[in-house]
């Protein structure tokens, strides 16, 4: 499989790309802890299909000493029990905002709160940053067919 474009070598899909990766950068030198910030982006290209970012970010994780089991369980970390509550507040969170479509009321006032509880506002708002960006790269990727599986640790940066 090939994709569709080369953002890479494109003038314009180079330039839209680094915006992209500044608002990330912004969003991940939060106070955020890094495995959250992972599992959220896992989950988002899980929902959205995205096998190119599932793949990066599984491996990133995997590269900075997330466990097998947790990567293998984000996408029914509803039931896994090896999630801290304020993980599981950002994955709901995660999953809200990128169903936005799916619901008719968006992001509930419930996972709001719960995730209020464990977040400060800076990593309130790089959370929500944080999903937007993923949602943002997923799309790209999947519109564009990036091929996945061939990402190594640290690649981009």
């Amino acid at each position: 499989m090939d994709a569709r474009l080369d953002f890479f070598s494109n003038a314009l899909g180079a330039k839209v790309l680094r915006h992209i990766n500044s608002a990330g950068k912004a969003a991940s030198e939060s106070g955020l802890p890094h495995a959250t910030q992972e599992l959220v982006k896992i989950r988002a290209s899980q929902i959205n299909g995205c096998g190119f970012c599932t793949d990066m970010h599984t491996k990133d994780a995997a590269h900075a000493g997330e466990t097998a089991q947790r990567l293998h369980l984000v996408a029914a970390w509803r039931e896994a029990t090896v999630f801290t509550e304020a993980e599981r507040a950002a994955l709901e969170l995660a999953e809200q905002g990128t169903r936005i479509a799916d619901a008719a009321g968006g992001v509930t006032d419930e996972a709001w709160a719960d995730a209020a509880k464990h977040y400060d506002e800076d990593q309130l708002v790089a959370l929500v940053s944080l999903i937007a960006v993923i949602n943002t790269y997923n799309r790209i990727n999947v519109i564009n067919q990036q091929p996945a599986g061939a990402y190594r640790p640290g690649q981009f940066g």
